[in-house]
């Protein structure tokens, strides 16, 4: 795309100066605009070293409140940050609805450069380049315009800017070795640098080539494109987005009611010997997962009343408390709610070596969303695919995922609301609400079945914990998470 890019005509200079004026005026006005319809703008800047991204961007938000946009710079990632998944970093910097972040280099160039150095191999970089795919196409179909600059300059150019920005003590330090690097190496930068664009330009994030030579002129023709992805957008926010088909294996699950219960029950004596042996190996298994920095990700969903929490209690009586988290998932918080769905569960993933264990998740998508109304039922078709490739960039990067569904018969569920409302202590746990979702149980039960349906993959499969006797319930759950454990240890030596 770099070698065949065509550039267009420049107007001349006063015209050039007006027609920059109005196109700053015309952002201005289609910021607030984005405002009102809620609607989040991603504007990335990457380019050559030298290459005016930053001015350009300066100018840019220039006439914008700044009170609904951020500027965000995205450097190498740190040691730190290597410890969590590839899109990581990234997906913690979305905009909330209605407001734009600029950002000066997003994951291209920790891309073309580790394929430079050598760091990432032609298969690891195919799969960083599907992750991006995946993550801008979830992005765009929830709502977001992802607007993708690169600022493009000609050998001869960069090396005049270089030089004219060291021969000054104030502008000298943005001269790098790496910038110096780049340039001696033009001809094998330019190939990676096409290759990635063409490979990541999709139709609702393509790139857009910027004639930098010139910065006025560069300048205007972001603001062009700015301003004509924007008109874009505000006229189809309303439509419809299709409903992506599943493209991972799936397995076959069985549906809740057929699943047995009455005769999965454990006798005191044996469940209490059979605890504090498991509990024993999972803990020492703990150890080993840390050493070998595998990450782990815990999800149980089930009914109110299932027994989900004293599970937990169980799993995490045997781990070491510096080396997991319970994530307790309530509804989201306003400034959740208003970012991609996802967004909230980025942010709590595990480093490598942790294990982060879920009280409900990214599942309410597709059940207390869906069934409460909470989104629209196109939002909850296009989650069992997005969930899909979220968990898929889990396995990728080396997870662990087990997934519960703890399962009571209605009868269950009604003993334990009376005993819970009976009991003082226990009165905390039921609620209105516990009561409003056992009278939509039969819906709920639709729900879970095409849940396990649709997202039963052979990476991240449900484990159905029958729970009218929690004890062996419990026994089950951790005879699972030492099995797939070992399993990922084994894998690892």
């Amino acid at each position: 795309m770099l070698r065949d890019f065509v550039k267009a005509a420049r107007p001349d200079e006063n015209e050039l100066k007006k027609e920059v004026k109005l196109q700053q005026e015309q952002l201005a006005a289609y910021q607030m605009q984005m405002k009102e319809m809620k609607l989040p703008v991603m504007v990335i800047f990457e380019g050559w070293g030298a290459a005016g991204k930053g001015t350009i961007l300066g100018k840019v938000i220039k006439e914008l409140d700044p009170r609904f946009f951020h500027v965000a710079s995205m450097a190498h990632p740190t040691k730190e940050e290597k410890r969590y998944p590839f899109l990581h970093r990234y997906m913690q910097e979305i905009p909330e609805a209605g407001k734009f972040t600029f950002y000066d280099r997003y994951w291209m160039e920790e891309i073309t450069d580790s394929l430079m150095d050598g760091s990432l191999s032609p298969d690891q970089y195919k799969k960083r380049v599907v992750s991006i795919i995946r993550a801008e196409r979830a992005l765009v179909d929830n709502g977001y315009l992802i607007m993708k600059f690169f600022c493009d300059i000609s050998r001869k150019e960069q090396k005049s800017r270089l030089k004219e920005l060291e021969k000054d003590d104030n502008t000298s330090w943005r001269v790098t070795d790496a910038d110096w690097f780049e340039n001696s190496h033009y001809d094998e930068y330019q190939k990676i640098y096409d290759s990635y664009i063409s490979d990541t330009s999709g139709t609702g994030a393509p790139w857009y080539i910027i004639d930098s030579n010139d910065s006025k002129w560069g300048l205007l023709q972001v603001l062009r494109f700015l301003n004509q992805g924007i008109g874009t957008a505000l006229k189809n926010s309303s439509l419809a987005v299709p409903v992506r088909q599943n493209v991972f294996p799936l397995e076959p699950v069985e549906k809740l009611s057929s699943v047995s219960l009455d005769d999965k029950i454990l006798d005191e004596k044996v469940y209490k010997k059979k605890l504090d042996k498991l509990q024993n190996r999972l803990s020492r298994l703990h150890n080993e997962i840390y050493r070998c920095k595998i990450p782990v990700v815990i999800v149980y969903e089930g009914w109110d009343a299932a027994g989900k929490g004293g599970n937990i209690k169980r799993i995490t009586a045997a781990l070491d408390p510096r080396g997991y988290e319970v994530e307790p998932i309530p509804a989201p918080e306003p400034h959740e709610k208003a970012r991609f769905y996802l967004w909230r569960f980025w942010n709590r993933l595990p480093k490598d070596g942790h294990i982060s264990i879920f009280d409900r998740s990214w599942y309410g998508r597709v059940m207390v969303e869906r069934l409460e109304g909470f989104c629209s039922e196109n939002d909850w078709q296009r989650a069992y695919n997005e969930i899909n490739e979220f968990e898929k960039e889990l396995d990728d990067w080396g997870a662990v995922i087990i997934k519960f569904w703890v399962q009571i018969d209605k009868d269950t569920q009604l003993a334990r609301f009376t005993a819970r409302q009976n009991t003082p202590e226990k009165q905390w746990k039921i609620t209105e609400e516990d009561w409003r979702n056992r009278e939509k149980w039969d819906l709920y039960e639709k729900a879970v079945d095409e849940m396990l349906e649709k997202t039963n993959t052979s990476f991240a499969p449900w484990h159905i914990l029958e729970s009218n006797d929690k004890k062996y319930a419990r026994i089950k759950a951790l005879e699972i998470v030492i099995s797939r454990l070992e399993e990922a240890c084994c894998k690892d030596r």
